[in-house]
């Protein structure tokens, strides 16, 4: 099963890095964003089977932009990750609406598909 996923994050450089390395390991990146509403306008109109939100957006926050989309119902299909430690957000990780958490320094579509136990 081939998945689609939007990545959100602010950093431009990573977003490239991202992109090129699951699409490499078989995942399609349908869009990125770099803000919350960003992000809430691309979910809404690509509808991916997976959206990575990075923990911290410039000034804004990604377990906003996780709570925001799951009201909209993509609930199971959100993804954090980040280049801290998860042991950082443990406790805000456990209590936001994903599936999960990759580190940014493992993120693969192995990791991600780990997380959303599918294969």
């Amino acid at each position: 099963m081939q998945l689609r996923c939007v990545i959100v994050d602010d950093d431009e450089n990573f977003l490239d890095v991202a992109r090129a390395a699951l699409e490499r390991d078989g995942l399609v990146v349908a869009g990125v964003a770099g803000s919350r509403s960003a992000a809430l306008r691309s979910v809404a109109e690509l509808r991916p089977d997976v959206v990575l939100v990075d923990i911290r957006l410039g000034g804004e926050s990604g377990f906003d932009v996780v709570r925001d989309l799951a009201a909209g119902g993509h609930a199971g299909r959100l993804v954090m990750i980040s280049s801290y430690a998860e042991d950082d957000y443990a406790e805000l990780i456990a209590e936001a609406p994903v599936a999960g958490f990759v580190p940014k320094t493992e993120l693969s579509a192995a990791a991600v598909r780990r997380v959303l136990g599918v294969t």
